[in-house]
């Protein structure tokens, strides 16, 4: 009867044994019940093997009774090296993103953000148990509360079960995540990194930047959802925390002291003589200036601009591409690939940007005192600059040697004790015809998160699925199926009848 109990209590140590190495994976927030289960396991399993130690000892001589010691001791050594694993695993955990583009991993941006919070945040994801992207808003909040260094925490709740909760934080839609403080929260309507960001941003910002956005020249407008309009680039801005203002500054004369950032989005006419005092007069207290000039526009405001080291060109860049038909414009569409180092680009490697109807940008020979001018964007080699305007008028542009090659400089940075200028050679980037094209809404919305001096704030593009196609020669295929499929497991088959011609061979 001993004997008996004995087995059993033998049987269930064992099975105790595999409940404590499978729990981490099945409940791994029962983290101290699996020492407890391994621990009984092992008490009941030692006394099984007393109580037969009388039975074992005329066998230990024997050849199977040596094998199947040495079977148990190496499967107490994996599964003592499995427990092991986990136990680190659970306090301290790494992950590698093997994919091309990192597209599991989070910005620079993001983990930047997160190192910096200095208030706690709470977040509470909306998501039904069964509901599709569950997994992958949890993945991204657990990669958010990693870097945040306990600034961040997060739950997941299913509103049909706790609606109370949801009636609170007033949910509407399923894979809600709401981002709390003490002050404010946040709905963030899609578990995307670059919403979650500057949802972060928004709850742990105190109050709105403003941006003027300087109307009355004939600038792209505002209020205007046609193509030339700015109605898509000013919803960008709200949308990362902005709040956009049209400024009148021939009416008001100066820049609201409120003013982050100052947008000339193409003015068509030249700025009185009190409006660009007005401009100096911000730029001199550290303001933040967007200027956004046409080809062949503006001649007043191109001669301001050389105070600050910027020389706008009398050309309109042309390169021979087939992209410019697609919009149906031609050539005047440069495409742009070429990046100078700045935090405004710092992201933008591999994300072509396009500058329709754009001017090109030169520093001139010397600068004044204090001011230092950078290249952010440049065309290609194959664009020029054509100075030519009746030719342009005629629908004709070819190169000649009065024209400037590329690459041309579109985009330029000037800065000045605090003072930040930035220009480009179009304001079509930002139109509503071109701004979700391809990286123009990133390179706009980076270069006015760098003005208004919320670097961590820059625009975080989505992070495409890329697959990259393995080609092979019929000789390399013909290599990849034999060896797997036959070399190998024929190797395994001769070495076992090997391995039995020997044995049998020794008796």
């Amino acid at each position: 009867m001993i004997r008996r109990l004995a087995d059993w209590g033998g049987y269930v140590g064992l099975v105790v044994l595999a409940a404590a190495a499978t729990l981490p994976f099945v409940r791994p927030e029962l983290y101290r019940l699996r020492w407890a289960l391994a621990i009984a396991g092992v008490l009941l399993v030692l006394a099984s093997l007393v109580a037969r130690i009388e039975d074992f000892r005329g066998f230990v001589g024997r050849r199977t009774v040596r094998y199947g010691v040495n079977t148990a001791v190496a499967l107490l050594l994996v599964l003592g090296a499995t427990v092991v694993v986990q136990a680190l695993s659970s306090r301290h955990s790494t992950r590698w993103d093997l994919t091309e583009n990192k597209r599991f991993s989070l910005s620079p941006q993001t983990i930047q953000l997160l190192g910096g919070l200095k208030t706690d945040v709470s977040a509470v994801a909306f998501f039904r148990s069964d509901q599709p992207g569950k997994r992958v808003a949890e993945d991204l909040l657990k990669q958010y509360a990693r870097y945040s260094n306990g600034k961040l925490t997060w739950r997941s709740v299913d509103p049909d079960r706790e609606p109370g909760l949801a009636r609170r934080y007033g949910i509407e839609s399923y894979g809600t995540i709401v981002l709390e403080t003490k002050a404010k929260s946040e709905k963030v309507l899609d578990p995307e990194e670059e919403k979650l960001t500057n949802g972060l941003v928004k709850v742990t910002r105190e109050g709105k930047r403003t941006v003027y956005v300087i109307q009355g020249h004939g600038e792209s407008d505002l209020a205007s959802s046609e193509r030339p309009g700015f109605t898509e680039a000013k919803s960008a801005m709200e949308k990362s925390n902005y709040e956009v203002k049209p400024l009148v500054l021939a009416r008001e004369g100066k820049i609201p002291d409120d003013a982050t950032v100052v947008i000339l989005p193409g003015p068509r006419t030249d700025l009185l003589t009190p409006e660009l005092a007005a401009l100096d007069t911000y730029v001199g207290r550290g303001g933040k200036v967007f200027a956004m000039v046409n080809p062949f526009q503006n001649e007043g405001f191109k001669k301001h601009l050389l105070k600050y080291g910027l020389q706008l060109d009398d050309d309109l860049v042309v390169e021979q591409n087939p992209i410019g038909q697609v919009f149906g414009i031609g050539p005047e569409v440069p495409i742009v690939q070429q990046y100078e180092s700045h935090p405004i680009t710092r992201d933008m490697g591999g994300i072509m940007t396009l500058f329709p109807l754009t001017r090109s940008i030169t520093a001139v020979k010397t600068p004044p005192p204090g001011v230092n001018v950078q290249m952010l964007a440049r065309t290609s080699p194959g664009s020029w600059g054509e100075t030519n305007r009746a030719d342009l008028n005629r629908g004709v542009a070819q190169p000649d040697p009065q024209d400037p090659k590329g690459p041309l400089a579109v985009a330029a940075v000037a800065t000045l004790a605090k003072a930040r200028i930035v220009v480009y050679g179009t304001s079509n980037l930002a139109a509503n015809q071109f701004l979700n094209i391809q990286g123009n809404r990133d390179f706009f919305l980076n270069t006015v998160s760098w003005l208004a001096e919320e670097e961590d704030q820059i625009s975080i593009r989505a992070k495409d699925t890329k697959q990259t196609p393995v080609f092979m020669s019929g000789n390399q295929a013909q290599a990849v199926f034999l060896l797997p499929v036959v070399v190998l497991p024929g190797l395994v088959l001769v070495g076992g009848i090997v391995a039995v011609i020997r044995r049998r061979a020794a008796n």
